[in-house]
C-alpha cells in the first residue's frame, strides 16, 4: 500500500488508517467511513476449535457498544456497520472499523444480510455477533453465516426456525415434559376455525404471531365480540415486523408473571442455568423494569425453573445464550411461553448477581470451548434491577418519541451502577429505530437495598430535549406493591391511578424555584454583556453563545438589585399562565406571591463540573435542584422528581394561528400510514378506528376524536407522515349553542 495513502502512528498503540481511495474499489455503501486497527498487548487465544481475532457487530445502539467492549477485553477487533442516520453514533466512534450499509430504513442496511456479509468478508471478520432484534433470530441469515464460512454467535438455524415458531417449540417441549398452557398451535389459520377455537379454550384470549417478540404482534380478545378486530390488528402488526401473519392461541393467565431463566449450552453437549429473571413490568407488552432474582420465588421453586429450562435448552441442542420464558400464576405453577434464542435486552441483572460476563461466554463458546462454569460453581449472589428508560410519554399511552437529547447526565457508574447506552449528549434518538435510550442497572446485597440505589440513580438521570419515562420510572419503583414485590404483567393498568394520575398544578414552591433560577441566570447573563460591552471580554472565549446582546438578559432596565423593587414574572405550567410577583429585598433575597400567598426566597447558583445547581430556600426549606434553561423552558431535577416550567413567548411572537388543525387530526409522531378504514363522506362516532400507523417499529391506532363526518383523508396507505401533520379533515359542524343562537326559537328537541 503506498506510503502516501497511509499514516502510521508508533508508540504502545499503533493505529493504522486507510484512507479512502484505497476503498474505491468496493461498492459505496461499504466504503468504510473509518478503518482502524489497534494493536493490544493483550491477545485473545481461544483453547477451542476456532480462533476469533475480529467479531463483527451486526446491530446498533447500546447493544453494539456493549459487545465492543467485551470484544477489547478479550482483545479482539471489532467491525461496525452503519446507516446514514447512524453514521456519528457510539457504537461506530467505538468500534475499530465502521462500514456503511445504506439508508436509515433497517430493511436496506440492518436487515440486509447480504451486505452485513459482504463487510464480513471484506473486513476478513471471522465471526458476526447479531446482537438483539434485527437478524439475531433470523434462520435464514444464520444459516447464511454458515455457508459462508462465518461463525454465527447463537444456536444452530435449525433451533432458531424451531423455538421461533411457537407452535413448533411447544410441541417439541410439551414432548420433552416441559410444563405448556392450554391453547391452539395448528396450522388451520382460518379467521373462522380461530374464534371457534377460542372459543374452545374460553375468553380472555392471547392472540400472538407465532414468530412474534419484543410484544409485537400480540392481543388480547376479552369477548367473542372483540375477537375479530384484535386478531386483524395482531396479523397486521406481524405481517410488518416478521413477514408472517400466522397466530397462535393462549388461554389467557389473569395476573401472570413473567419469569424467564438464563440458560448457556456448548458444542460439547453440556448446559447450565444462571438462574431466573422476573419482568413481570410491563406496557404494551413490553418489558420495562427487571430484576434478578424474581422476588418471593424460593429455592425449591428457583431449582424447578433452572432444571425445566435446562431440559428445554437440550431437548434442541442448545448452543450459546438463550432465555427460556415462563408465565407463573400466584400459586407458583409455571408454564413455557417461549425460548428466544439470543441475547437479552435485560441480561445485565443476571450479570450483576453471579459475577458473569455473558457476552464473553457467548465469544468463547462460539469459539468451541467449554462452558466457563459448571452448574454447581454458578453462585447467586444479591439483587439486580434493570430500568429501561425510553424516548416515550408515559401520559399518553407511553408514545414513543425522538428527537435530540439536547441535556444528558447520568449516575456516576461504578461496580454497582451500570449504565448500558449507545447515545451521547447532543445525539438524536432517531424515529427510524426503538426509542431505548439506556438501561440503568443497579445491584446490591438484597432487594431493599438495590431498590433504594435505584431509585437514587434514577434521580440523578436527567434528560431534556424529549420526553422519558424517568419519572413513571421513579413512581412505579416506590409504588408500596412493587416494594413489597407483588409484581404481575397487570400491574401497569392495575396501578395507573398511582401510577399515572392526572397532571395536576406544580406545586407553588417549585414555581418559587423556577422563578428564582430565572432571575439568577438572568443576573448572570446581564453582569456577563455589561463586561462584555465595557471590553473586559474582548479577547476572551469563555463565554460563547452566553452574551448575545439581543438577548432578553442582556438588558438591565428594571433589573438592578441595589434596591427594592417590585416586578412581575410570568410563568406556563402546562395549559395555565401563573403570575409571580417578585419583591427584591435589599439583603439579596426575593419575596414573591403567588395567588394569595407569599415566599420568602433566597438563593444562589452553583456549578458542578458541567451541571448548574439552585441551592435555595423557599420558607425555610432548603433544597439544590439542578437547573437547566433552555429556550422557553426552565427545567429542574430534584430527590422529589423533575419540573417543566415554561416561559411564556410574548404575544408578538406567538402569533402562529391554530386555525387549520381545529378540525383535523394529528399525527402523533413521524411514522408510515398503514392502513386506512375511512373515506370522505364517512359518518364517524368517537372512538371509531381511522387509521393506522406504524412508527418506531410499533402499530399506532388512530381514533377519531369527536362525533363527525370525514370532510377529506389525507394521507394513502404507505405514505410518509411527520409528526402533528394533520391526516383526517372533519366537516365543519355547528354546536348545538351556536345553532341556538341561530335560531333562537328553536328546541334542542325539536324534530
Amino acid at each position: 500500500m503506498p506510503g502516501s495513502n497511509m499514516r502510521t502512528y508508533l508508540g504502545a498503540v499503533a493505529l493504522l488508517v486507510a484512507e479512502r481511495n484505497q476503498w474505491r474499489h468496493l461498492p459505496g455503501l461499504l466504503q468504510p467511513g473509518r478503518w482502524i486497527w489497534r494493536q493490544r498487548t493483550v491477545k485473545y487465544s481461544s483453547t477451542g476449535r476456532s480462533n476469533i481475532t475480529k467479531v463483527l457487530i451486526a446491530n446498533r445502539g447500546e447493544i453494539a457498544c456493549r459487545v465492543i467492549r467485551t470484544a477489547r477485553k478479550m482483545g479482539m477487533q471489532s467491525v461496525a456497520v452503519y446507516s446514514e442516520a447512524d453514521w456519528n453514533s457510539m457504537h461506530v466512534e467505538m468500534a475499530d472499523e465502521a462500514y456503511s450499509i445504506g439508508p436509515a430504513a433497517s430493511q436496506q442496511s440492518y436487515l440486509s444480510m447480504e451486505k452485513i456479509i459482504q463487510v464480513a468478508k471484506v473486513s476478513a471478520s471471522q465471526a458476526i455477533h447479531p446482537g438483539y432484534g434485527f437478524l439475531s433470530e433470523n434462520t435464514e441469515f444464520a444459516e447464511l453465516c454458515k455457508q459462508e464460512g462465518l461463525i454465527f454467535i447463537g444456536p444452530p438455524s435449525s433451533v432458531i426456525r424451531d423455538m421461533g415458531i411457537k407452535s413448533t417449540s411447544k410441541a417439541i417441549m410439551s414432548a420433552a415434559g416441559v410444563p405448556i398452557i392450554e391453547g391452539y398451535h395448528g396450522e388451520d389459520q382460518s379467521d373462522q376455525y380461530l374464534k371457534e377455537q377460542a372459543g374452545r379454550i374460553g375468553y380472555p384470549i392471547m392472540i400472538k404471531a407465532v414468530r412474534g417478540g419484543g410484544g409485537k404482534g400480540m392481543r388480547i380478545a376479552k369477548s367473542e365480540e372483540e375477537f375479530q378486530e384484535q386478531l386483524e390488528s395482531a396479523r397486521r402488526e406481524a405481517r410488518k415486523s416478521f413477514s408472517d401473519d400466522a397466530v397462535l392461541l393462549e388461554k389467557f393467565v389473569h395476573t401472570p408473571r413473567h419469569v424467564e431463566v438464563q440458560v448457556f449450552g456448548d458444542q460439547h453437549g453440556n448446559a447450565v442455568y444462571l438462574f431466573e429473571r422476573d419482568c413481570s413490568v410491563q406496557r404494551r407488552h413490553q418489558k420495562i423494569i427487571e430484576e434478578a432474582p424474581g422476588p418471593g420465588i424460593d429455592p425449591e421453586i428457583r431449582r424447578k425453573l433452572g432444571e425445566a429450562a435446562v431440559k428445554a435448552a437440550k431437548a434442541v441442542n442448545y448452543v450459546g445464550a438463550g432465555t427460556v420464558e415462563f408465565i407463573m400464576d400466584s400459586n407458583h405453577n409455571f408454564f413455557f411461553m417461549e425460548m428466544n434464542t439470543r441475547l437479552q435486552v435485560e441480561h445485565p441483572v443476571t450479570e450483576m448477581i453471579t459475577g458473569t460476563d455473558l457476552v464473553e461466554w457467548q465469544l468463547r463458546i462460539a469459539a468451541g470451548e467449554k462452558l466457563p462454569l459448571s452448574q454447581e460453581e454458578i453462585r447467586l449472589k444479591g439483587h439486580a434491577f434493570e430500568a429501561r428508560i425510553y424516548a416515550e410519554d408515559p401520559q399518553n399511552n407511553f408514545m414513543p418519541g425522538a428527537g435530540p437529547l439536547v441535556h444528558l447526565s447520568t449516575p456516576l457508574p461504578g461496580p454497582s451502577v451500570r449504565i448500558e447506552t449507545g447515545v451521547r449528549q447532543g445525539d438524536e434518538v432517531s424515529v427510524h429505530y426503538d426509542p431505548m435510550i439506556a438501561k440503568l442497572v443497579v445491584w446490591a446485597a438484597d432487594r431493599q437495598a438495590a431498590l433504594k440505589k435505584l431509585q437514587y440513580s434514577l434521580h440523578q438521570y436527567n434528560i431534556t430535549g424529549l420526553n422519558t419515562n424517568i419519572d413513571f420510572l421513579l413512581s412505579l419503583s416506590r409504588h408500596p406493591e412493587f416494594e413489597a414485590g407483588n409484581v404481575h404483567t397487570d400491574f401497569i393498568p392495575q396501578h395507573s391511578h398511582d401510577l399515572l394520575p392526572p397532571p395536576s398544578a406544580t406545586a407553588k414552591e417549585v414555581l418559587c424555584q423556577a422563578a428564582l433560577g430565572l432571575l439568577l441566570q438572568e443576573k448572570v447573563m446581564t453582569n456577563a454583556f455589561r463586561l462584555q460591552t465595557e471590553g473586559v471580554f474582548q479577547n476572551c472565549t469563555s463565554l460563547p453563545h452566553l452574551i448575545d446582546q439581543f438577548s432578553p438578559f442582556a438588558s438591565s432596565s428594571g433589573r438592578r438589585l441595589n434596591f427594592s423593587h417590585t416586578r412581575n414574572v410570568t410563568l406556563q405550567d402546562g395549559k395555565n399562565k401563573v403570575a409571580v410577583a417578585v419583591k427584591y429585598n435589599r439583603d439579596g433575597s426575593y419575596s414573591m406571591q403567588i395567588e394569595d400567598k407569599t415566599f420568602e426566597v433566597l438563593g444562589d447558583l452553583c456549578n458542578e463540573g458541567d451541571c448548574t445547581y439552585l441551592k435555595c430556600s423557599v420558607n425555610g426549606v432548603v433544597s439544590k435542584p439542578k437547573l437547566i434553561i433552555l429556550e422557553n423552558i426552565i427545567y429542574l431535577f430534584s430527590m422529589g422528581g423533575s419540573a417543566q416550567i415554561g416561559i411564556p413567548m410574548p404575544k408578538y411572537l406567538s402569533s402562529a394561528s391554530t386555525e387549520g388543525i381545529q378540525g383535523s387530526t394529528l399525527a402523533p409522531m413521524t411514522g408510515t400510514i398503514e392502513k386506512v378504514f375511512v373515506k370522505a363522506g364517512d359518518r364517524v362516532k368517537t372512538g371509531d378506528t381511522l387509521m393506522v400507523m406504524i412508527a418506531m417499529k410499533m402499530e399506532h391506532t388512530i381514533k377519531s376524536p369527536k362525533d363527525g363526518t370525514i370532510k377529506k383523508v389525507l394521507f394513502k396507505e404507505g405514505s410518509q407522515a411527520s409528526r402533528h401533520a394533520a391526516l383526517i379533515e372533519f366537516v365543519e359542524e355547528k354546536s348545538d349553542e351556536a345553532e341556538s343562537k341561530l335560531n333562537p326559537g328553536r328546541r334542542s328537541d325539536d324534530k
